[in-house]
């Protein structure tokens, strides 16, 4: 059974507008938007960036983050809530550190995604 829009709209959490004339910027404008004390995967920000085939793009984007301190690309982990190994600034020890001072909560190494994953809709 299809929901209605209504039922889908109140699924919703945060409705983000995306920016960005090339697929980097469109990933940093969502990514932006993550709030703090909540996670992205990497297919979903390509999903809100506007290509559900963009994931790996969205791990090349983060990598080459021009400006950590407006993009947190550290608040993106993989679909079951892992961290980075390879996380561009000083491996995923610090990823870990910087979500758990977001107030983010691991579980056996992982994000406990059913609680900390943000629930964003597109504009």
């Amino acid at each position: 059974m299809r929901k209605s829009l209504f039922e889908v709209q109140s699924d919703i959490e945060d409705v983000i507008q995306v920016t960005g004339s090339n697929s980097y910027e469109r990933i940093y404008s969502v990514v932006r938007q993550i709030p703090k004390g909540k996670v992205a995967t990497y297919g979903q920000v390509a999903q809100l960036a506007g290509n559900k085939r963009w994931a790996r793009v969205v791990g090349y984007a983060l990598h080459a983050n021009p400006n950590p301190d407006e993009i947190p690309c550290y608040r993106v982990v993989n679909k079951e809530g892992r961290v980075s190994d390879a996380f561009a600034f000083g491996g995923s020890n610090v990823q870990v550190e910087m979500l758990l001072s977001d107030g983010i909560e691991f579980k056996d190494e992982h994000v406990v995604m059913e609680k900390y994953q943000w629930n964003a809709g597109r504009v």
